[in-house]
C-alpha cells in the first residue's frame, strides 16, 4: 500500500485540544520524519515537548544540556494533508496511470486530492 503521507509535506492537525486552550488542533506543519512502523509522523512545530538534557561538555569545551523543546512524533490518523490549492484538509486517493519513457510502459501511483481531484 501507498503512503498516503510522505516526507516533505504539508499536514494539518485534525484531532486534539484546540489551540486556545494550548493544543495544537488547527495548526499546519511540514512533515519532517515518517516512523511506519509505528504510523506516526513528526511534523515540524507540532506536538513540542519539554526534554531535561543532562549537562556535559562537547569537544571544544562549551556546556551542552539544561531544559529543551522538542517535537514528539504525533499519530498519522490525527493529521490531514493539505490541498496545495485550497490549503484546507483533504482527504488522499490514488489513481493508476500507465507512463511511457523509452518505449517502456509503466504503471505508476499518482496521489491526488479528493476534494478537488488535482494531483499531489
Amino acid at each position: 500500500m501507498g503512503a498516503k503521507i510522505k516526507k516533505g509535506d504539508l499536514v494539518q492537525v485534525i484531532t486534539g485540544s484546540k489551540q486556545e486552550k494550548g493544543g495544537d488542533k488547527g495548526k499546519q506543519g511540514k512533515v519532517l520524519k515518517v516512523f511506519v512502523e509505528e504510523n506516526r509522523v513528526l511534523v515540524e512545530g507540532i506536538n513540542r515537548v519539554t526534554k531535561h538534557v543532562k549537562a556535559g561538555q562537547t569537544q571544544r569545551g562549551t556546556k551542552t544540556g539544561g531544559i529543551e523543546q522538542v517535537e514528539a512524533p504525533i499519530h498519522v490518523s490525527n493529521v490531514a494533508l493539505v490541498d496545495p490549492e485550497t490549503k484546507k484538509p483533504t482527504k488522499v486517493g490514488f489513481r493508476l496511470e500507465t507512463v511511457e519513457k523509452d518505449g517502456v510502459s509503466k504503471t505508476v501511483r499518482i496521489r491526488y486530492s479528493k476534494a478537488t481531484g488535482k494531483d499531489i
